[in-house]
């Protein structure tokens, strides 16, 4: 049991110290590598020659959202800083352009290189790490708030508890995560509240991540006849309370 804890504040200790390592420069290299520049290239949006251009864009999001200093200020200095370095032509430090290229960036570009780097992950990892050579899929779901908008109170309601202009839109998330990496698979987002909005309706929605021969492992909310007709059909074994 010692062990066991020791291990894993090991690897929570180099993933916060890797994180924290990782600047604008490293994401930018690693969205423009071979693994993954295909996909971006191709999900790209028409765009100008601006100062901050979506690859670019994705990776300062990317270093903003692991480091301890999340405001964009900070991010917008990292930049300039490596500007300064390069040899580059210096940028204002004001952050209001930075904030509206990230305003721009596709949904669909994120959430496609979601899943591929989280296949990417998943390809690399050892069997020993699998339970019987077999990848274990969890799956769970989650709510966030997001910001007071008109457009997001259309789409995302918010509680019935809170009173109308008072509350916050708030949208449900499920994911599939692979146990052996901790990596993101695949994950489908929807309202709170509503026709379509429970977790195992947005589950049916990501069936398709699902291989022959995976292990699903989810809480009691899952286990219905319909969603262990669809595994069986699909040759997933499922497990749930």
């Amino acid at each position: 049991m010692y062990a066991n804890r020791s291990a894993r504040s090991y690897q929570e200790k180099a993933l916060s110290t890797n994180a924290s390592a990782q600047d604008v420069t490293s994401f930018f290299n690693l969205l423009t590598g071979p693994e993954i520049f295909d996909t971006i290239e191709s999900l790209l949006p028409a765009h100008r020659e601006r100062m901050f251009p979506p690859t670019e864009t994705l990776a300062m999001f990317l270093s903003q959202a692991l480091k301890a200093d999340r405001s964009c200020q900070r991010t917008v200095n990292e930049a300039a800083t490596h500007r300064l370095i390069s040899g580059l032509k210096p940028c204002s430090t004001f952050t209001g352009g930075y904030c509206k290229a990230r305003q721009r960036l596709p949904l669909n570009m994120v959430s496609a290189l979601v899943r591929q780097t989280g296949s990417l992950m998943d390809q690399q990892i050892p069997d020993a790490w699998r339970w019987h050579g077999r990848a274990v899929r969890i799956i769970d779901g989650t709510t966030v708030t997001m910001p007071d908008t008109a457009d997001n109170q259309a789409i995302y309601p918010q509680q019935v508890s809170q009173k109308p202009g008072l509350g916050f839109p708030i949208c449900r998330i499920v994911g599939i995560t692979c146990l052996s990496s901790g990596a993101v698979l695949n994950a489908a987002m929807g309202p709170y509240k509503g026709k379509g909005s429970s977790e195992s309706t947005l589950l049916r929605s990501l069936m398709n991540t699902f291989e022959a021969d995976d292990i699903l492992l989810g809480d009691a909310l899952y286990g219905s006849y319909f969603l262990l007709a669809e595994c069986q059909a699909r040759c997933v074994d499922a497990l749930f309370e």
